[in-house]
């Protein structure tokens, strides 16, 4: 039977990713502790259009901003399509420095799949309240200044969807996230929006956006509905009030 394209765009990206583990390990040599995936391409519902191949990179002592650049370069070489959508976490063997976000964090200890690992790094689960104050600071500021730049635009622009996808999308991985301070894929996060929905979201929008993003469909005809995000973005906001 033949395979569908998100199933072959999924494994592309796995190839891509082991490619990418071979180029860390002839780079690091013997600091390189692991290279993992993480992300939708760990935890389920990678999509051909909208995801991006997130990519945990564990080195004895970090990384450099030249080892970065390196890295950035190869990926476009081995792939200008999937080094575009390349995003790197990485860290030092104490998981005191590098780009490792606390629900990125979460997403490692619980999905990380390995593609290299020469020893496994295990950092502490962020609590919950660590967790909650991260999702109060930039990614709630990120998603503001998204629904107001829709909100004034008259038109998607074709490099608009993906994000535009996640501002949809985002309360069901807000709430998620904020109630059992973890992450999922977007499908278990609109499952857990449906039950636990607060007042005042549009659940239907979501779901809606969902369905888009697992037919790697366009989003014009969601575009109507950006004046709802100011609602599900208030309805957020007082989740975080409450609790």
């Amino acid at each position: 039977m033949d395979k569908d394209p998100e199933t072959l765009a999924r494994e592309a990206a796995e190839r891509f990713s082991v490619e990418m583990g071979a180029f860390w390990r002839k780079q690091l040599g013997v600091r390189l502790l692991g290279v993992y995936r993480i992300g939708s391409l760990a935890h389920g519902g990678f999509s051909r259009r909208y995801s991006d191949i997130d990519l945990a990179v564990m080195s004895d002592n970090g990384l450099t901003d030249d080892e970065l650049g390196q890295a950035r370069n190869a990926a476009s070489t081995l792939s200008p399509v999937h080094g575009s959508k390349l995003s790197i976490f990485w860290s030092d063997h104490a998981f005191t420095m590098g780009r490792f976000p606390p629900l990125d964090r979460t997403d490692y200890l619980d999905h990380a799949v390995a593609i290299i690992e020469e020893e496994h790094i295990r950092p502490p689960r962020p609590r919950l309240q660590e967790i909650r104050d991260y999702l109060r600071g930039a990614p709630f500021a990120a998603w503001r200044e998204q629904i107001k730049r829709y909100g004034a635009a008259t038109r998607l622009g074709p490099d608009d969807h993906k994000s535009y996808l996640r501002a949809l999308l985002y309360p069901a991985r807000f709430v998620f996230s904020w109630s059992t301070g973890s992450m999922a894929s977007n499908d278990r996060a609109v499952e857990f929006l449906r039950q636990t929905a607060p007042d005042g979201i549009d659940v239907n929008l979501v779901e809606r956006a969902l369905r888009v993003r697992q037919q790697a469909s366009d989003l014009d005809e969601l575009f109507p509905e950006r004046a709802k995000l100011l609602a599900q973005f208030e309805a957020c906001a007082r989740l975080m009030a409450t609790r």
